[in-house]
């Protein structure tokens, strides 16, 4: 495989990463204030739908890192 090919799932690993950390970071927050919605603050629900898209947002970021890292490693340049 090529560069290019190479470069998009170091892309996903990164996306994945930055989505898992936000999604963790954004549950955590609303956990230990219920008032701070931070990023989701925009959704209607209240409390158990803004936590379950953090929560969602935290085990998708988790498979694209796994999913980018696994294919990153398949696709090495040393390969």
């Amino acid at each position: 495989m090529g560069d290019e090919a190479h470069m998009k799932y170091v892309t996903a690993l990164i996306s994945g990463m930055l989505l898992l950390v936000l999604g963790a970071q954004g549950a955590i927050r609303l956990l230990a204030d219920h008032d701070n919605a931070g990023l989701l603050a925009w959704l209607p629900g209240g409390f158990a739908v803004r936590l379950a898209g953090y929560a969602i947002a935290a085990v998708a970021g988790a498979l694209l890192a796994g999913w980018g890292g696994r294919q990153a490693k398949q696709s090495g340049r040393g390969q």
